[in-house]
């Protein structure tokens, strides 16, 4: 447990919001708190996990992959085998049945790779509310599959042009909407950012993926890995598996940002390697900043990793020493995507493929036995027009 008072993961996260977003965030935080340990609302969410999302989601030994990179074990756990293609899933569920009991009749929500976009735009069919997703341009262009899906299942995508047209742009639209409109809609936010209660609640809806891991690692091979490797863009992937071992000194947590074109470059989202703390999005947290405190452009050839923020519970457990934290670049992600896709037969996205190049970079170091996970986030279909332009490819 890293929460140190409500709210706040050491010096990190609070709430720095506008006066007139303060009650809806008590509202949100009471009723959270209210339905998290309520029997009614648990058997529900566990339910949709099972029946509609598909979990639980297998946790895969990638026997070639492990065999051809050194002596150690690697498993794969398999949250690309979500509904919608993604761990976002696990998180809008939990939401959406909160907006539902809040009596909120219209769903907002900020994308960048689209798989939340996807996510919330579901859940927001499937119960029955309206769903207003806000996108930027420059996300839009290279995710237009996950922007079809999103008006197939009837939401309104709205591009965002302002800034660098990403996702950092994206989610301060989402915020000056819901400011506008906070008493009828829902903020159903992606990852484990923003003001408390967000970062908190977004963990606990993906903290299913640690849960998991740990029970069919030990029903597998009656231990706990030695390391666990997630992505880290806003950080709930990662959240979300590392949560379970973070009381568990012998596991070692790698968290993985994306270096774009090289940390000695401008051009990379690698907050906790290269930012300073901050407030971006309602909570004091790492970011990239130039010298006068103003946000700067991020950069990734991944959508989901473009963000110049961070989780605030991902900058306590930095400067923790916890968790470490490592970056790659493009063409290592690149590289790890393609070599997955032909040792396993599995295509990882984008955003998943830097956890899979930082496990190839560990896997030699592994000894007989050991064992790492892999978390493989979501799957690649989305960003096949991305690696085949980089391979030079017209489709």
């Amino acid at each position: 447990m890293t929460e140190n008072r409500p709210g706040y993961y050491g010096r990190f996260g609070g709430r720095y919001v506008p006066e007139t977003l303060m009650a809806a965030l008590d509202e949100l935080d009471a009723a959270y708190r209210r339905y998290a340990t309520d029997p009614e609302f648990t058997a529900e969410l566990d339910d949709l996990f099972h029946h509609y999302s598909g979990r639980p989601t297998p946790l895969y030994f990638a026997e070639r992959f492990s065999r051809e990179l050194g002596k150690g074990r690697i498993y794969l756990k398999r949250e690309d085998l979500n509904h919608t293609g993604a761990h976002k899933i696990n998180n809008a569920l939990g939401q959406i049945l909160l907006a539902k009991r809040m009596g909120k009749k219209r769903i907002i929500a900020e994308t960048g790779a689209g798989q939340h976009g996807v996510a919330a735009a579901t859940v927001a069919a499937k119960f029955g509310l309206s769903c207003t997703v806000y996108m930027g341009e420059v996300d839009i262009a290279r995710q237009s599959l996950n922007v079809f899906r999103m008006r197939l299942l009837g939401a309104e995508v709205v591009p965002v042009r302002s800034g660098s047209r990403t996702l950092k742009d994206a989610t301060n639209e989402a915020m000056r909407d819901w400011v506008a409109t906070v008493d009828d809609s829902y903020y159903l936010i992606g990852s484990v950012v923003g003001p408390h209660p967000y970062p908190m609640m977004v963990r606990n809806f993906q903290a299913v993926i640690g849960r998991e891991t740990r029970a069919q690692l030990m029903q597998a091979a009656d231990k706990l890995p030695d390391y666990v490797v997630a992505c880290v863009g806003g950080g709930s992937n990662s959240m979300g598996i590392f949560h379970e071992f973070v009381a568990e000194p012998a596991v070692q947590l790698v968290g993985v940002e994306a270096a774009g074109e090289g940390l000695e470059t401008e051009h990379h989202a690698a907050t906790l390697s290269k930012g300073e703390p901050g407030v971006l999005h309602g909570a004091l947290s790492y970011l990239l900043s130039d010298s006068d405190g103003q946000v700067l452009e991020a950069y990734s050839i991944s959508a989901g990793l473009d963000y110049p923020g961070v989780g605030p519970e991902h900058s306590f457990l930095k400067d923790s020493g916890r968790v470490n934290y490592q970056a790659v670049t493009d063409g290592e992600a690149l590289a790890a995507f393609d070599y997955l896709t032909k040792t396993e037969g599995i295509i990882p996205a984008l955003e998943s493929s830097h956890a899979v190049a930082m496990g190839m970079k560990l896997a030699p170091t592994l000894t007989e036995g050991q064992i790492m996970v892999i978390n493989l986030s979501g799957r690649g279909d989305k960003d096949i027009h991305t690696v085949a332009q980089s391979m030079g490819v017209v489709l």
